[in-house]
């Protein structure tokens, strides 16, 4: 089942034209979360993205395919050396941070307007370009040779296989990724998630989750009604009083480090994403309330 397989489903069963988009490509091979955007939260889909991931992988050390997964023809390489835990503990330390990744030729990332796989596929051959991830935490949690489980967290654009791979790499070795889960991405666990037959069986509306998880790690402010219904009307606010969660003064529209916040209102529902404009915090993203409208 692809993603936008699991889109499809919960589509089908809404009324017609609701918009529903879901937050980073699951590989058919992986399962777990998949945070979708139901209506107006679509337009949440790329703050979603930008919350840090959490995986569970299990690869193959000593065997590699073209995929860089199951997917493709498996090649063993018994000859290869067989690292110790200590060795690939070590080599986790140059894979933690920034690093430089570059993605598998078999994926789905925009190369000259295509996606990689579909030039793979039409025999073409080519140089993937290199990105820049952010791995926060890369654990190693069981080896047995040849498999070895991984614990990872990581920032959005990040390539699993390409991780397990480089770090085989690390160690003399090469590796085929044979299992992968998302068991988080930010505050969106695996332990809360609705099963592929829940959506197909279940009423969906009491699955649904409050818009403002999306935007968690944004700063955000408690507007008072009638500046949340400004803000409705797409009109800008002078000044915002934030909550708490802040700081204790008012966010200065001269302040550079802040160049987002989330306008809630007085009962917790996300009344709008708010930017800088003209030195005004004006609406960029309004989305409709129970109460405001």
């Amino acid at each position: 089942m692809t993603s936008r397989d699991v889109v499809n489903v919960v589509q089908r069963r809404l009324p017609r034209k609701t918009k529903v988009g879901h937050a980073g490509t699951l590989d058919p091979l992986a399962e777990g979360v998949l945070v979708l955007g139901v209506g107006p939260a679509v337009r949440l889909v790329p703050y979603v993205q930008q919350l840090p991931k959490h995986y569970q992988a299990t690869f193959r050390i000593g065997s590699s395919s073209v995929s860089g997964d199951l997917e493709g023809e498996i090649s063993e390489f018994p000859d290869l050396p067989i690292p110790t835990r200590d060795q690939l503990e070590g080599a986790t330390k140059n894979l933690t941070g920034e690093i430089e990744q570059i993605p598998p030729a078999h994926s789905a990332i925009w190369v000259d307007g295509q996606r990689a796989y579909r030039r793979i596929r039409a025999g073409e051959e080519f140089e993937m370009p290199s990105r820049k991830v952010q791995i926060d935490a890369l654990e190693i949690t069981r080896y047995e040779f040849p498999e070895v489980d991984l614990n990872i967290v990581c920032g959005s654009g990040t390539y699993i296989r390409t991780l397990g791979i480089d770090l085989a790499v690390n160690v003399g070795s090469t590796a085929v990724m044979s299992f992968l889960s998302r068991i988080g991405v930010g505050p969106f666990l695996l332990k809360n998630s609705v099963s592929i037959d829940a959506l197909k069986n279940d009423e969906l509306e009491p699955h649904f989750l409050p818009a403002s998880l999306a935007i968690q790690h944004l700063p955000w402010v408690k507007v008072a009604d009638e500046d949340a219904t400004r803000l409705g009307h797409g009109l800008c606010l002078d000044e915002i009083k934030p909550s708490t969660a802040i700081s204790s003064e008012a966010i200065s529209t001269t302040d550079q480090d802040i160049t987002e916040v989330a306008a809630m209102t007085q009962d917790g529902q996300l009344r709008a994403i708010l930017r800088l404009k003209r030195g005004q915090w004006c609406p960029y993203r309004v989305f409709p309330t129970r109460d405001i409208e």
